[in-house]
């Protein structure tokens, strides 16, 4: 009786126990700090510093590399064109993606395991060893030109050291990302809405435009959010497919840093490209609100 009422209720806290909330907190704030803070700010302190004809730094304030950024009509231009390569990487990949993520939302069992099986095992495989891999097809002497060549063309395509085989290269590895980021998305897609549609006399199109792509909205919006990101900065599948001819923000940080050993001003190119991962981040949400 007297060791029953010794025994606090459920309810009452333990004061010998820490709170488990608190703690995974602070881990999480601690790991972030550590691991995404505190490099952006070297980074940006970084970008402030001198550098001789050498590549020494020096540590002294100096806004050489941000006037460069800010004054070079060649950084506007390279701004630009980044935004326009990944965007059209984006569109095409979101266009090839869409019927296959949409195939795969509908099959049930085996057919669905299978599918998605093919879908993400081109993900097991490097990104390098992909990038060769269309090197030998896109070549003057490749596979598509040897097709091309055999069904009566007179001379092989430019397919490789141009933004061609860019986009080609990039849009084929990042499908299986923009795939699996539909289908994540599609969760709000109901297959009785499109019966509903259909028995009041709906065509198909008509169908997929009021019905399936309003549904699927959100699903396109997280896919092309991680494709723009991931296409803008990427380096290796441009290095290679492009041929050091094509010149994008993730290339030029590379040859900044690495070959003149500019570090400030790779570090300044870095901190632009951050600061576009956070507009597309504020300009998704902003479109899944308005869609939610």
């Amino acid at each position: 009786m007297t060791a029953a009422l010794a025994v606090p209720p459920p309810d009452m806290p333990n004061p010998r126990r820490l709170p488990a909330g608190p703690a995974l907190l602070a881990a999480i704030v601690a790991v972030n700090l550590l691991g995404f803070v505190a490099p952006v700010l070297n980074l940006l302190r970084l970008s402030f510093l001198k550098v001789d004809a050498i590549g020494t730094l020096r540590q002294s304030f100096d806004l050489s590399s941000w006037r460069a950024i800010l004054t070079d009509g060649f950084y506007a231009e390279l701004l630009f064109d980044s935004v326009r390569t990944c965007a059209l990487i984006t569109g095409l990949t979101l266009v090839l993606s869409y019927p296959i993520a949409l195939l795969i939302h509908r099959c049930r069992g085996t057919v669905r395991t299978l599918l998605l099986v093919l879908v993400i095992t081109p993900l097991l495989t490097s990104a390098v060893v992909r990038t060769y891999g269309w090197v030998a097809l896109l070549y003057d002497q490749g596979l598509v030109n040897g097709v091309l060549i055999a069904l009566g063309m007179s001379a092989p395509l430019r397919l490789m050291f141009n933004t061609v085989g860019v986009v080609i290269g990039l849009t084929e590895i990042l499908m299986p990302y923009m795939i699996l980021s539909l289908l994540a998305g599609f969760g709000r897609l109901d297959p009785r809405c499109e019966e509903a549609a259909t028995t009041l006399g709906a065509s198909p199109l008509r169908t997929f435009l009021r019905v399936v792509l309003p549904l699927t909205l959100p699903g396109i919006a997280l896919g092309c959010l991680l494709t723009f990101v991931l296409a803008l900065s990427s380096f290796i599948t441009p290095k290679l497919l492009g041929g050091g001819r094509v010149f994008l923000l993730a290339t030029e940080i590379y040859d900044q840093a690495m070959v003149t050993l500019n570090w400030p001003l790779a570090a300044a190119l870095s901190i632009v490209i951050l600061a576009m991962f956070g507009l597309a981040l504020v300009l998704y949400g902003r479109l899944v609100r308005k869609i939610g």
